[in-house]
């Protein structure tokens, strides 16, 4: 099945702690169902230091969240479902609320 969401796809998150937030897609995990949005679901870990990072102490980085909890954004700013169009030789992605095309 061809991906609704992609690397570097602006999307709002629908539901969690973070409802309502925008951020770029930085990573997707299709055999987990999840995606990883900038600035979003933040979470923090404890780190031992290391010879790599001779600091250590608490980081700050986002966690992924479920692929369901997210949608992308139109050029209107809202969410919107994917659908998808044979446009030529090629399937585009295509938003549900502008019928405009998703590049990328």
């Amino acid at each position: 099945m061809a991906a609704k969401i992609k690397k570097g796809d602006r999307v709002v998150v629908l539901a969690g702690k973070d409802k309502g937030k925008q951020g770029a897609v930085l990573q997707v995990l299709p055999k987990d169902n999840r995606v990883v949005v900038e600035g979003v679901n933040m979470v923090s870990r404890h780190t031992k230091a290391t010879q790599a990072d001779p600091q250590g102490g608490i980081k700050h980085k986002e966690a992924a969240l479920h692929v369901s909890n997210v949608a992308v954004v139109d050029s209107n700013g809202k969410a919107t479902r994917v659908g998808f169009k044979i446009e030529g030789d090629k399937k585009v992605r295509v938003a549900k609320t502008t019928g405009e095309v998703i590049n990328g």
